[in-house]
This record gives C-alpha cells, sequence and structure tokens, in this order.
C-alpha cells in the first residue's frame, strides 16, 4: 500500500523533515484502508460529490492544490522575504491531507459512490483532524486540516492555513455550477 500511496503523492517526498512525511504518509495509508474508495479510485472519482458532472478526479484536484500552495508560498517568501515565516513542510504535509477524511465520507450503494452516515455527521475537516492525530502529526498541520474550508471561516488561520484554504478553492470554485 505504501508504494500505491507514494505514487499517488510524489508531492510527499517534497516534506523534508522524515517523520512529518512517514507520518503524513501512515494517515493515508490509513484512510484508504478504512475506506471503500481504493488507489484506483481516486484517480477516477469526481473531487466532489457537490459538483454535478464533474470532469476533475479526486487526486488531480488535491494535487493541484498542493502544487499551487507550494507555489503561492515560494512567490510570498520571494517577495516579502524574512517579513514573513512560512513552514514549507507543515504547508505541504496539511495540503497534501486538507481532505484525507474525505475517504471516511464516501460509501459506495450499488457500485454508486454516495454521502456514508459518517460523511453526513462529520465533514472531512474533523475526520481529517482525527485520522492525522492518531499518527502524531503536529498541530499545525492539524490546524490546515481543520480551518482549510468553511468550517475555518470563524477562527484566525496561520499563514500556512490561508495559504492552502487559498490553493483549494481556486482549484475548486472554477467548477462549481
Amino acid at each position: 500500500m505504501k508504494d500505491k500511496v507514494k505514487k499517488l503523492w510524489p508531492e510527499i517526498d517534497w516534506i523534508k523533515d522524515n517523520s512529518l512525511r512517514e507520518k503524513t504518509l501512515d494517515a493515508w495509508i490509513y484512510a484508504i484502508e478504512n475506506s471503500v474508495i481504493t488507489t484506483d479510485d481516486l484517480e477516477i472519482i469526481p473531487f466532489s460529490l457537490l459538483i454535478k458532472d464533474c470532469g476533475i478526479s479526486f487526486i488531480n484536484h488535491k494535487r493541484t492544490c498542493v502544487q499551487l500552495a507550494v507555489d503561492i508560498a515560494k512567490r510570498m517568501k520571494e517577495n516579502f522575504g524574512d517579513s514573513i515565516q512560512i513552514n514549507m513542510d507543515h504547508l505541504i504535509a496539511g495540503a497534501i491531507l486538507i481532505d484525507v477524511g474525505k475517504l471516511i465520507e464516501y460509501d459506495k450503494i450499488d457500485g454508486k459512490l454516495t454521502i456514508s452516515h459518517t460523511g453526513k455527521l462529520l465533514r472531512h475537516p474533523f475526520s481529517g483532524v482525527a485520522i492525522a492525530d492518531r499518527f502524531g502529526l503536529p498541530p499545525e498541520v492539524l490546524h490546515i486540516i481543520a480551518y482549510h474550508s468553511k468550517e475555518g471561516d470563524l477562527g484566525k488561520r496561520s499563514v500556512e492555513s490561508i495559504i492552502v484554504h487559498h490553493a483549494d478553492f481556486v482549484s475548486f470554485e472554477p467548477f462549481k455550477a
């Protein structure tokens, strides 16, 4: 399973801290092993069940979000220098993990993808934090997962969380009907 997840997520290797990289990988392995979704499904299923006839796959959206977040952070560092502090490892791990909880949100009924009972009760930021915490990911990464979507609108986001939040929505909003 580890090789399959690493193939899905080559961006995991962008995380320089070995421990953080392994914990991020372990969280994804756990989520896949506890989901009706397979690694192959992630290449095919739509990234959102909220968008009718969504032609963008889950992994395409997710990888785009991670790549955009890294590009934004690099540009900010280039332009603002020491005026801004961005922990790239936290940003990358958080961006990779923001939708890990979605794997628990899905169910398959008669071969059709639908929202699971758990998904109806807990949105993916909450289940994502629970999965990541299980593997000892730092609070800074848990914060990014928790605050990346609308649930985070009432709280104060870290700079990494702001970047990931916007990268996620930039790769989501154009496809909304």
